[in-house]
């Protein structure tokens, strides 16, 4: 995995904790913010893991 590579999953993986505060802060815990926050990081980060992880040269 290359240095660009790095930086865009780390820009992403920010983006996606900046609006998972944004949702906690304006609904609160409660179980369906838990589901929210639970499906949305295997939607973005499953494919990623597959993609960058897997085999470490981005082939699967």
């Amino acid at each position: 995995m290359n240095n660009y590579a790095i930086f865009r999953l780390i820009c992403l993986a920010a983006l996606w904790l900046c609006l998972c505060y944004l949702l906690i802060q304006g609904r609160g815990w409660n179980l369906w913010s838990l589901f929210v926050i639970v499906a949305s990081g295997i939607v973005v980060f499953v494919p990623l893991y597959k993609k960058y992880m897997r085999n470490g040269n981005g082939k699967a």
